[in-house]
């Protein structure tokens, strides 16, 4: 949270090996933190605030996009990306891979993110069904990521909050192995500050191995005082 009632939030989850995997998400979530500390004060339209977001996923594409290109160890590396950003009530998110941002509200899950995966590309051709998509052998092949070319191309939303509402953004080390009806089940019947916990404990159990990030965003008051 920064100063005016604004909340910012990114995950991130590396891809390119292990080292390059982790150098890649690392320098991704410090840059996108660094810009909006710096940068997200002074937005004051909706229109400036998406703005800022293509401008900070770029920014941060280029700086991994180069570091790739200083040795083999670490060329190809890239990232998902998600990030949101909460001003008087208004959420404005942006992703670039599968991590994806959820809304909770009135207790129902809505999947705010499409992912950019093979296999949501076989879901649109109907090719497979979203039940088979959980196992399907080419589940974890992105089709954008951060840092491996020298342009992004992010996908954007905005959605107005209510009181209460709570804003999830996760990597797919949680989606892969917790369905939506578990999400929101958890969300619904767990207190805020312990919700996170038990996500990442139920992907555990499901035989999750793989990145598992939760992060969680109540809005409180928004309808009032129109502060996320």
């Amino acid at each position: 949270r920064i100063p005016g009632g604004v909340v910012w939030a990114v995950v991130c989850d590396g891809m390119g090996g292990a080292r390059g995997g982790r150098l890649a998400s690392s320098m991704a979530a410090a840059g996108l933190e660094d810009a909006f500390r710096a940068g997200a004060g002074a937005i004051s339209s909706t229109q400036d605030a998406e703005a800022f977001l293509r401008a900070a996923i770029s920014f941060t594409n280029t700086k991994v996009y180069h570091k790739s290109q200083t040795s083999d160890d670490v060329r190809g590396m890239g990232t998902t990306v998600v990030c949101a950003f909460v001003r008087n009530g208004l959420l404005q998110y942006a992703h670039v891979g599968d991590s994806r941002a959820y809304l909770m509200h009135a207790g129902t899950l809505y999947q705010l993110t499409k992912d950019h995966s093979m296999v949501q590309e076989l879901i649109e051709q109907g090719s497979i069904t979203e039940e088979e998509a959980y196992t399907h052998p080419q589940k974890n092949l992105i089709t954008r990521a951060l840092g491996v070319s020298e342009h992004v191309l992010p996908d954007f939303g905005r959605i107005e909050l209510g009181n209460g509402d709570l804003v999830l953004l996760c990597t797919d080390g949680l989606s892969n192995y917790v369905s939506a009806k578990e999400i929101a089940d958890i969300l619904a019947d767990t207190p805020f500050y312990d919700a996170a916990e038990v996500l990442v404990q139920r992907a555990l159990a499901a035989g999750g191995l793989d990145n598992i990030t939760v992060l969680l965003i109540c809005a409180e008051g928004a309808k009032e005082d129109k502060h996320g």
